[in-house]
């Protein structure tokens, strides 16, 4: 077996690298490794031991892998108290991330020098866990309590200038690991040892506001709460007491089945987001593409491609158009530079690579040709027709239709090969997912290209084949078919959004058809040839009274400064609808809904992997969890099917 940790005397300082490619994930292994390495460094005459990384990370955190199996000695949280009670200095040195049981190591030392490009961080609540080996004791002493419970609680990173400007780190330098090594004796001398460290000031009100966030923000969740109990802990009781509270609620976390979930969605990813090696890869890169319309949609995908790196020109029919999706496109760009997620001078290396143009006469060479106008088959064909007439013969067409066939669009092209779809979730520069539509003729080729762009877009893509709404507007429009039928026959709009929100969607199927519109689930119903001969309620509120959600003041329920409240006219159309159907109402509780309305999203789930539309289960939980908000320490729907709740 290949050691991952090495120890060296370079004159007094004895260096410990971890040296584990490509994150230095912490297993049984490494474990016994640092053990040994600390162990071994008593023998030598040393004023100093220094831990480093031999990779481009320090330490990435514990091998998820590990988490599923009994836990195995050593534990990091008994080799971190050896490292902690050493009687030299100790120090560590973090280029790149130092995340989880890594940020832990790093804490349990006396001293932490960090590259300007370092992170901090303790995100083990994502996982369902709380950190188990000192993280929740000795942040807060570092730190203080508030940054404590931001950075455990919400998963928060902390940069190296952060992390320095709260104490978390001593130094920054270009050259961490030379730092170390030339730190004088007096210097070392005034460190404190990690365990001797004063407990954070506590105030009451603190806790109780983390609480109250904890519960709205992460509703349903174990984790953070239990975070929150033990930087409290940290505060109250002695550092002895609350290190053995914190393991016994790691190990307890740790079995349990939200932890269990997360871990199936946290390795789902990992396996969407390496798909592109599956696929045939020239060396070639998507460095320059076109969308054509630049409305709410179009503006929002030419902005993530362009924030990506990617030079785009942004198609509109007028000029008209063609001002108002600049205007678009501009107002990302300012709302993200507003809110500190880009400095100004991002923002001009955007915005200089968005070109607006009108038609398709004047069109440079691209890569990639996204259509997103919106959904009509005729308008759709008629986009990418030209598109293929101007473009070169190597670059990729797509579409971003949501519901549309893309099999019938492909027919109408010379290269069909070349085509694909790209559907996009709004908005698309936040939203991670992306729904690869694969079309009868769509190569191996065409498909590498797009996995790749998702990689370069940091989305988490997902491979469909075609039918109507692809997976998850196919799911969507069978959950929202039940919600109505549930409603007919006795539950109303509030119990029905309220018991999906117990569950942990962040909202319930009418407050979100009220948020996006009641007009665009309608044309969809009602697209040509499928006009609906029974009115249902829906089909009312938007024909009769102009009622399309929040935009008009009143949807599924009225709206009055922004605030909600119960239609007396949705009541009195809902028993007008079920009288006229004949449908029997009754009460149902709100478990009753829940099971309803999740077994209807598992049923129509399990017929997209039947007949080959989604690869695996886990992709359907990622299209969920990530366009359609399914909670996400529940696993996603498939993993819930199968849990045996329903």
């Amino acid at each position: 077996m290949q050691a991952k940790l090495s120890l060296e005397i370079r004159g007094r300082a004895g260096v410990i690298t971890f040296n584990a490619p490509p994150l230095n994930l912490i297993d049984q292994q490494v474990r016994a490794e640092l053990l040994g390495c600390i162990e071994a460094a008593k023998d030598h005459d040393i004023d100093r031991l220094i831990l480093t990384s031999a990779c481009s990370v320090f330490v990435a955190g514990a091998d998820a892998g590990e988490f599923g199996h009994p836990p195995e000695a050593p534990h990091l949280n008994d080799v971190l108290w050896a490292l902690a009670t050493l009687p030299i200095p100790t120090i560590s040195v973090l280029e790149g991330a130092a995340l989880g049981g890594g940020c832990e190591i790093a804490l349990a030392c006396r001293a932490r020098i960090a590259s300007p490009a370092a992170q901090l961080g303790l995100p083990e609540v994502q996982l369902g866990l709380v950190p188990g080996a000192g993280g929740t004791q000795r942040l807060p002493r570092l730190v203080g309590i508030p940054l404590a419970l931001k950075v455990i609680v919400s998963g928060k990173t902390l940069s190296a200038t952060d992390a320095l400007d709260a104490g978390a780190v001593t130094a920054v330098s270009d050259t961490p690991l030379d730092y170390a090594v030339a730190m004088n004796l007096s210097e070392l001398d005034e460190l404190v040892r990690p365990n001797d460290l004063a407990a954070p000031v506590c105030i009451d009100d603190e806790f109780d506001t983390a609480r109250a966030t904890a519960k709205r923000r992460t509703r349903g969740q174990t984790a953070p709460l239990r975070a929150i109990d033990l930087i409290e802990a940290a505060a109250r009781e002695p550092l002895d007491t609350a290190l053995a509270k914190e393991r016994e609620a790691f190990l307890s976390l740790r079995k349990s089945e939200q932890a269990r979930a997360l871990r199936h969605v946290f390795f789902a990813e990992r396996a969407a987001q390496s798909q592109s090696r599956s696929y045939p890869d020239d060396g070639s890169e998507i460095s320059a593409a076109c969308v054509v319309g630049g409305g709410n949609m179009g503006a929002s995908i030419a902005y993530a491609l362009a924030s990506a790196g990617v030079s785009v020109q942004v198609i509109e029919r007028d000029e008209a158009s063609r001002v108002q999706a600049q205007a678009n496109c501009e107002a990302l760009i300012s709302a993200a530079q507003s809110r500190g997620l880009i400095t100004p001078e991002t923002a001009k290396t955007i915005g200089a690579r968005l070109a607006y143009v009108t038609g398709y006469d004047q069109l440079a060479p691209a890569d990639l040709a996204i259509e997103a106008a919106f959904e009509n088959m005729d308008v759709k064909k008629d986009i990418l027709s030209k598109l293929e007439a101007v473009l070169p013969k190597t670059s990729i067409l797509a579409t971003n239709t949501s519901y549309l066939d893309v099999n019938e669009m492909a027919a109408e092209l010379t290269h069909p090969e070349r085509f694909l779809g790209l559907h996009f979730f709004s908005p698309a520069h936040i939203m991670k997912l992306l729904e690869v539509i694969r079309g009868d003729n769509t190569s191996q080729d065409t498909l590498g290209a797009a996995f790749r762009l998702a990689k370069t877009l940091r989305k988490i893509p997902v491979l469909s084949g075609v039918c109507e709404g692809f997976i998850g507007n196919r799911i969507l429009k069978h959950y929202r078919e039940v919600a109505y039928t549930l409603l007919l026959q006795g539950a109303t709009p509030v119990q029905i959004d309220q018991a999906m929100r117990e569950f942990g969607m962040a909202m319930g199927p009418f407050e979100t058809q009220d948020m996006s519109g009641l007009d665009i689930a309608y044309a969809i119903r009602n697209r040509a040839g499928q006009h609906q001969t029974d009115r249902t309620v829906a089909d009312r509120l938007v024909e009769d009274h102009n009622r399309l959600g929040r935009k008009t003041g009143g949807g599924w329920y009225d709206y009055f400064e922004g605030k909600a409240s119960v239609s007396e006219l949705v009541e009195r159309l809902v028993e007008t609808v079920a009288q006229e159907t004949g449908t029997q109402r009754r009460q149902f509780s709100n478990t009753d809904i829940t099971n309803a309305l999740v077994g209807a999203m598992a049923d129509e789930a399990r017929a997209i992997l039947d007949e080959g539309i989604a690869k695996s289960p886990d992709d359907i939980d990622l299209v969920m969890i990530h366009g359609y908000g399914f909670p996400r320490w529940r696993g996603g729907v498939m993993m819930y099917a199968t849990s045996g709740e329903l």
